[in-house]
């Protein structure tokens, strides 16, 4: 193979099913308006029988690279089951916010968030509460937006602020992974993504490609800090919170330590294993040919991740997939990995200790969280992904 092809392999982001591309033959209808706001943009659906903004949800688009695509996050909260469909039909104003760069600064988007709650407020019609919150990401920037508000003293009009596999403690990219972007010879759209400020803020482990080392990028710490400063939550709404992830401490078949993928022919003998628990840990063996190097990547004393209790994503499908477009002959053993752990996405506990990441929630006391009531999904799936069972509790908890 030749020195294109391993160049070729980092034309991918790894996405959630709100950022896939719709499933073929749906088309999103007409937004009743579309909003421009500083750094991003809305669609607005009026609730079935409205002429106007009468009982708006705002919702926040998640994270990726570029900027958001409001027919594709509709497609992805409205196909597998149709949540805006099922909200307009009880009434509701659902307003989609999209950001010019999905991967900026998650202080940055707060304000684009900001902005339209601002505008919902100046349009609606009655005095009926609102409610906003987000997907993935996009959870985080409206709890900042909101809190920030209040800091302020601005009368948000929001009784209910609700998060959906938000990583309020952190997200987890396999750090094999995160140097492989890295390891590409060239500049590539994996390795934008994995160090735009956005992912720097919400990954709760972050490689350094100067150093080497994985920890906490100085990012993370800093959004913490600005967090902190704005009280850390809105207190003014009740507090929602939806996790992809089982609540039983039960995650996902991933052996630590086991191979997950392996390729030949591009990047030959390139090989990633499950995080394990260990001082000294190999979670990669990367090879290249052009121009020749390899690169171990280990780290230390981290809990079994991959396997976690959480919403998943196919963070080694979506590498394998680009692999395989590139020539290589791949063996693919575990596509799915933990990305949200289900402690992360309720705010009940840190993921610094395996104790702690596959605790098992239903048996913990609920005020052990920072949100005032969740819901846990009774089987593992994918991060963002809109089952019947989380909209309906969703929904069944919007303000009157």
């Amino acid at each position: 193979m030749s020195e294109q092809h391993e160049q070729s392999v980092g034309e991918f982001t790894l996405a959630g099913p709100l950022t896939t591309a719709p499933p073929a033959g749906y088309t999103a209808p007409e937004p009743d308006e579309k909003w421009s706001l500083p750094g991003g943009f809305a669609h607005v659906h009026y609730g079935d029988g409205n002429r106007g903004l009468v009982r708006p949800v705002v919702m926040a688009d998640g994270f990726n690279l570029g900027r958001s695509d409001l027919a594709w996050l509709h497609a992805g909260l409205n196909s597998t089951y149709p949540l805006l469909t099922e909200l307009r039909g009880r009434g509701r104003d659902v307003i989609l916010v999209g950001f010019d760069e999905r991967s900026a600064s998650i202080l940055d988007n707060a304000r684009t968030a900001t902005a339209a709650i601002h505008r919902a407020l100046a349009e609606r019609l009655g005095g009926t509460r609102m409610a906003v919150g987000g997907f993935s990401m996009g959870g985080l920037v409206t709890r900042y937006a909101l809190a920030q508000m209040e800091t302020q003293r601005i009368d948000h009009q929001t009784a209910v602020y609700f998060s959906w596999d938000t990583p309020h403690r952190g997200a987890y990219i396999p750090i094999g992974l995160q140097a492989f972007a890295h390891f590409i010879p060239v500049p590539n759209d994996f390795a934008r993504q994995m160090t735009s400020p956005a992912a720097r803020q919400m990954l709760w482990r972050h490689y350094d490609p100067m150093t080497d080392q994985n920890g906490i990028a100085p990012e993370r710490r800093e959004f913490r800090e600005h967090l902190a400063r704005a009280g850390e939550w809105p207190r003014v709404p009740r507090l929602l919170a939806l996790a992809n992830g089982r609540g039983d401490g039960t995650g996902i078949a991933v052996p630590p330590g086991e191979t997950v993928l392996k390729s030949e022919r591009v990047y030959p003998g390139t090989t990633f294993y499950a995080q394990a628990q260990s001082r000294q840990a190999t979670v990669a063996e990367l090879r290249r040919r052009f121009p020749e190097g390899e690169k171990t990547v280990t780290t230390g004393d981290l809990p079994e991740m991959d396997g976690a209790p959480g919403g998943t994503l196919r963070s080694y499908g979506i590498l394998a997939d680009a692999l395989k477009k590139a020539g290589a002959r791949v063996d693919l053993r575990h596509a799915d990995v933990c990305f949200v752990p289900t402690v992360s996405a309720v705010s009940l506990r840190d993921l610094d200790q395996h104790k702690d990441v596959y605790a098992d929630i239903e048996n913990l006391a609920p005020d052990e969280s920072d949100v005032d009531d969740f819901i846990c999904s009774s089987a593992t799936t994918p991060h963002t992904a809109v089952t019947e069972e989380l909209a309906v509790w969703l929904m069944d908890r919007l303000p009157d």
